[in-house]
């Protein structure tokens, strides 16, 4: 029976048109499946699917999503995420997930070892002491509406790369990428397009950023285990299908125990000119 599926044209180019065409027939495509983004079911005969295909070192594991929930799209991710991923959906959902040998070679990423919550920072933007990125998640209210929010901070000033100098550069970086500036947390902050949040099974994996070379998006920021968030903030990233990321350099917000003193925290920083946010869009598995 042919499936209401989207089959995007980058994930056509990694499956094939013969698998492709075999998944629109309804050959190789389950009926009905667990989403990869809300985990609720959906039935692709009835309703439009997604597909999204996750690609890590040695196999790429074909997902479905509500197409209300996430576009058909390739995600690169490490191998171990991948797997990690599919073990954690296991039993009921591996029905609605097909692993496939990657068609070519991906760049393993280097393994971190802090906590789920912290990594050290990329090498591309070398420090003079060793930078880590502390990653808290919460929800943030913004126009009486609760949004999901990740609220980034360095444990050390962040240089630019080739820097011997010793300023912090961390949010200069950032608004070159294209986050925005903050004095107020009045609104919701525009969305920054290449730029994602990536939940696998319903953890938090990674933040991922444009490749430099054009290609996949790159983890700009990957816990070496998955980051567990509420369920609150889990059905607010899947109803907004996207995520506020804040950033503010070392010292500036601190770890927060309750979302009312993050809160006050943000408006502190942006009131001092030290914060930079983008809304991010979100991906999943």
């Amino acid at each position: 029976m042919p499936r209401m599926l989207d089959v995007s044209d980058e994930v056509r180019a990694e499956i094939g048109d013969e698998e492709a065409a075999r998944l629109l027939a309804g050959e190789s495509a389950p009926g009905s499946y667990d989403c990869t983004s809300c985990r609720t079911p959906g039935d692709s005969a009835q309703e439009r699917t997604s597909t999204v295909l996750f690609i890590g070192d040695e196999t790429a594991v074909l997902a479905f999503a509500h197409a209300t929930c996430l576009p058909s799209q390739v995600v690169q991710v490490t191998e171990e995420q991948l797997q990690g991923a599919v073990r954690a959906i296991g039993g009921t959902g591996a029905e609605s997930q097909q692993q496939y040998q990657s068609p070519q070679p991906q760049q393993q990423y280097e393994p971190v070892q802090q906590s789920p919550q912290e990594q050290q920072q990329p090498a591309a933007n070398p420090v003079p002491e060793q930078a880590v990125l502390g990653v808290t998640s919460g929800l943030v209210l913004l126009q009486d509406e609760l949004h999901p929010a990740l609220v980034v901070e360095p444990t050390a000033p962040v240089a630019r790369p080739g820097s011997l100098g010793s300023g912090d550069d961390f949010l200069p970086l950032l608004i070159e990428q294209g986050f925005m500036p903050l004095t107020e947390l009045a609104g919701v902050p525009p969305v920054l397009h290449g730029w994602s949040v990536l939940l696998a099974a319903g953890q938090l994996h990674a933040v991922l950023q444009p490749s430099p070379n054009g290609g996949r998006p790159v983890a700009w920021w990957q816990a070496h285990q998955p980051l567990q968030v509420t369920e609150g903030w889990r059905a607010a990233a899947n109803k907004h299908q996207q995520v506020l990321m804040f950033a503010a350099p070392v010292g500036s917000i601190g770890r927060q125990p309750r979302e009312d003193l993050l809160r006050d925290a943000l408006d502190k920083a942006a009131a001092n000119g030290k914060l930079v946010a983008s809304a991010l869009p979100l991906a999943g598995i």
